[in-house]
């Protein structure tokens, strides 16, 4: 946690350090969809992972000029974790946290209220395993659920489409991907087992948002 702490700080700092005249102020609901990765090298085939869930965040940002800013933004991600074979899947409470630092590379906008943007930065994430360990859990021979967390550096790169709705408020669409090493601390593979190592978390999200 002190960690974490530690990074917010230094990204508000990086924030702050790019002054610019125009500031924008935003928050914003979606989803969370993860890939799984394979699990290799046990009996059978099974795949490990989290299932969809509710996405909630907000950021500050600013406009460096007309076409370049940044902002720094925080979301909460309801992700169970699941491990998955044949038919059967197993499950455990989960949720994540994502603090990070974007670029945002801006067109100019269409006849003043319609205008794109894309966005490339990086961070960190919280993985956090919330249920309730069990001495016996369903496909534990292809992975363990465990009630800790785990901090993974964190890419960021997404893009999406601001709406002026009047003057200075505005609705925005978006689409993030959130690329991490995938959390063995919480999913824990079994000796002589192997998992994927890249995690993909895509959360599209919908929001409103003012410049100041």
């Amino acid at each position: 946690m002190k960690t974490l702490l530690r990074s917010i700080l230094l990204l508000t700092m990086a924030a702050a350090a790019s002054f610019a005249q125009q500031w924008e102020f935003g928050g914003a609901g979606g989803g969370g969809f993860l890939n799984s990765v394979p699990v290799s090298g046990g009996i059978g085939s099974a795949t490990a992972g989290f299932q969809t869930g509710a996405a909630l965040g907000g950021y500050i940002g600013y406009s460096q000029n007309r076409h370049i800013g940044g902002e720094l933004r925080y979301a909460y991600l309801q992700s169970n974790l699941s491990l998955k074979s044949g038919g059967a899947e197993a499950s455990f409470s989960g949720i994540s946290h994502v603090v990070h630092y974007d670029l945002i590379f801006k067109t100019t906008r269409n006849s003043g209220k319609v205008q794109l943007f894309a966005a490339v930065g990086g961070g960190m994430k919280v993985f956090r395993g919330t249920g309730q360990e069990a001495a016996y859990q369903p496909l534990s021979q292809f992975g363990y659920f465990t009630k800790t967390q785990a901090l993974k550096p964190m890419g960021s790169v997404g893009g999406g489409v601001k709406f002026a709705l009047t003057k200075r408020v505005f609705l925005r669409t978006e689409f993030r991907d959130y690329i991490t090493a995938f959390p063995k601390e919480i999913i824990t593979p079994p000796a002589g087992t192997k998992y994927g190592t890249l995690l993909h978390d895509f959360v599209p999200m919908v929001g409103l948002g003012i410049e100041m």
